[in-house]
């Protein structure tokens, strides 16, 4: 958990501010505090928004914000002619 993400967190809570907290911090463990959060998770290209649920703590916020997109197998050029 890296202390200035808890610092946007509590600091969130204090002022039940709703607005996305960014974060480039993919390893932090979502924690019990979270839940009912936003919190926008970078992906390497752009914060992807990722509301924490229950069922979500004690995982890391990274595996929510997916890094690689899949566009589907090549097709095979010997089976086309």
């Amino acid at each position: 958990m890296d202390h200035h993400l808890l610092a946007k967190v509590e600091k969130a809570i204090a002022t039940k501010d709703k607005k996305p907290l960014k974060t480039w911090s993919r390893r932090s463990t979502i924690l019990p505090d979270f839940i009912g959060l936003t919190i926008a998770v970078h992906n390497g290209k752009q914060h992807v928004p990722v509301y924490v649920t229950d069922q979500m703590v004690g995982h890391k916020l990274g595996e929510f914000a997916l890094t690689r997109t899949f566009k589907g197998h090549p097709a095979d050029k010997k089976a086309k002619k």
